[in-house]
């Protein structure tokens, strides 16, 4: 985790900073934080909710920090702020330059994070982990800008998920992960198959809300019982 200051813009420091990442743009990233936010607070954990960037179709809604606040009982403005919400479906820095606003760098993006003072800090990332989230950098680069105790790979059950899964971690390797299945139905043959075939290989993975919430509230105590992360392939 890292050494948040208000002087660094990141604010005082959450016992925990977890990155919410998926696979793919609406894979359930929004859905998965909100509920674990919910199941979290019933547990008695203080949750705060980032997200750093936004861009939405204005005709489905007002965007992700609209659902993130109202889970954490933050104002709006503090999840995400109002300059950094676009309201067009296109990467962030992509629908900034589609609708002739300023470029931002992972800087400005870090800089202007809310100060947190909770248990849990999530923070929500865009699209998949190579999805554009400033001019500079990606979803995955802004995980490894946080220095996250954890990373969310939120995924779908179904058929494609053992590639979409493994090529996700690839670019978040350097971090302690759990993959969501979502959508998971112990009833589907395929989507049972695909959790144990990714068990085998390494991942991790959880297939509910209280699961995940299981994990979390662990990591509270001062670790998690996840694999640790990968060796860097130029350390091995």
């Amino acid at each position: 985790m890292p050494d948040q200051s208000n002087a660094d813009g990141l604010g005082r420091s959450p016992e925990q900073v977890i990155v919410v990442a998926g696979t793919d743009t609406g894979i359930g990233k929004t859905w998965t934080s909100v509920r674990l936010i919910e199941e979290l607070r019933t547990r008695g954990l203080t949750v705060a909710a980032r997200k750093p960037v936004e861009s939405f179709e204005v005709s489905d809604g007002s965007g992700d920090s609209r659902l993130l606040a109202e889970a954490t009982g933050e104002a709006r403005d503090v999840v995400c702020p109002p300059h950094r919400r676009y309201p067009v479906a296109m990467a962030p820095p992509i629908a900034a330059i589609a609708l002739g606003l300023p470029g931002f760098t992972l800087e400005h993006l870090l800089y202007e994070m809310a100060p947190a003072d909770a248990a849990v800090q999530l923070v929500e990332t865009v699209g998949g982990p190579r999805s554009p989230i400033s001019d500079d950098a990606d979803s995955a680069g802004l995980a490894t800008a946080l220095q996250p105790d954890l990373v969310i790979l939120v995924a779908d059950s179904s058929l494609g998920a053992i590639n979409a899964v493994k090529l996700a971690e690839d670019p978040l390797r350097a971090h302690r992960r759990i993959v969501l299945l979502n959508r998971f139905d112990p009833q589907d043959v395929l989507h049972v198959l695909n959790k144990e075939w990714l068990a085998a290989s390494g991942s991790d993975v959880v297939t509910s809300i209280s699961e995940l919430a299981d994990r979390v509230e662990a990591g509270s105590g001062g670790g998690y019982s996840v694999a640790a992360p990968d060796p860097d392939p130029e350390d091995a």
